[in-house]
């Protein structure tokens, strides 16, 4: 009976400080992710109270996280300049661009990656891992044979410089391939016995079952179109057509000049709004991207 009591206390014990190392490891883990997210945080909640002062407070207070006089005129000031700068075109001009954008590139690598995961023919993955390979080269490479494109085809200072670019992007095509991959096979082949055809069994079939990552590859490729900036600036010189942020470059010199830092801060912030809006509403599925394992596993 001693012995028990004695293993009893033992095992107590060795789970008590269990609990001990895994509360300390816990407490170091939030500490520095808290110390991440304060080194992240800081500058942004100063950038947006910038948005706030007046050019004088900007100028001669030096840091101070909250302004000591909260004042509308910098944003008053932005959406009344409608001609050297104007911000909701920019805005408009890069909803317009990257939602676009997106909805093509859902179609485009949806079709190619149930072509290289599910048709037959020859030399199929030699491509598909050729073109992977490729993929890898900096896309600053192909910056002026892309240019000299975009002009041949007349599209130069227009959407279409943004639109068609990178629809096939080979890291979209890799995810929509691999989650194709974990789809059991046996829904194609018995598809096919009832007579359905490829397109059939791809629009019936497979889209449905890969929407988890069609929505994960569209998040991306908005915020990826939404944020691009070497080649707006390249294709566009054209203040109205120009995506904001082309435009945020343009109001560095605009506004840079002058010192007009609350105004500069304040189109900065317009500009974060939609693709922080689009975050929030879609976080989850941000969160499920980190997991994308095989579609369905039979």
């Amino acid at each position: 009976m001693s012995n028990q009591v004695m293993n009893l206390d033992k095992s107590a014990v060795a789970v008590g400080r269990k609990r001990t190392k895994v509360s300390v490891s816990q407490v170091v883990a939030y500490v520095f992710l808290g110390l991440l997210c304060l080194i992240w945080i800081v500058p942004v909640i100063f950038g947006i109270t910038t948005s706030f002062r007046s050019q004088t407070e900007v100028v001669s207070a030096g840091f101070r996280l909250l302004p000591v006089n909260w004042i509308m005129d910098n944003y008053t000031a932005i959406l009344e300049n409608t001609s050297t700068a104007p911000i909701l075109r920019w805005l408009t001009n890069s909803v317009v661009i990257a939602t676009s954008h997106t909805l093509l590139v859902v179609v485009v690598i949806s079709l190619t990656g149930y072509g290289y995961a599910r048709m037959k023919f020859r030399g199929r993955n030699v491509l598909f891992f050729t073109l992977l390979g490729i993929s890898f080269f900096p896309g600053v490479v192909n910056l002026i044979p892309s240019y000299k494109i975009i002009d041949a085809l007349g599209w130069v200072n227009t959407s279409w410089a943004m639109i068609i670019p990178g629809l096939a992007g080979m890291g979209n095509i890799f995810l929509v391939r691999q989650f194709m991959l974990g789809i059991p096979k046996d829904l194609d082949e018995s598809a096919k016995v009832d007579g359905a055809s490829d397109f059939r069994i791809y629009f019936s079939i497979m889209l449905p079952l890969i929407k988890p990552v069609l929505i994960v590859c569209a998040l991306f490729s908005f915020t990826g179109s939404w944020n691009d900036f070497l080649w707006p600036v390249i294709v566009y010189t054209d203040v109205d057509k120009m995506p904001v942020t082309a435009g945020l470059l343009l109001l560095q010199d605009i506004y840079g000049n002058y010192r007009m830092i609350g105004q500069l801060m304040g189109s900065a912030i317009l500009a974060i709004i939609p693709t922080l809006a689009l975050f929030l509403f879609a976080q989850k599925y941000f969160v499920q991207s980190i997991n994308l394992n095989s579609g369905i596993k039979g």
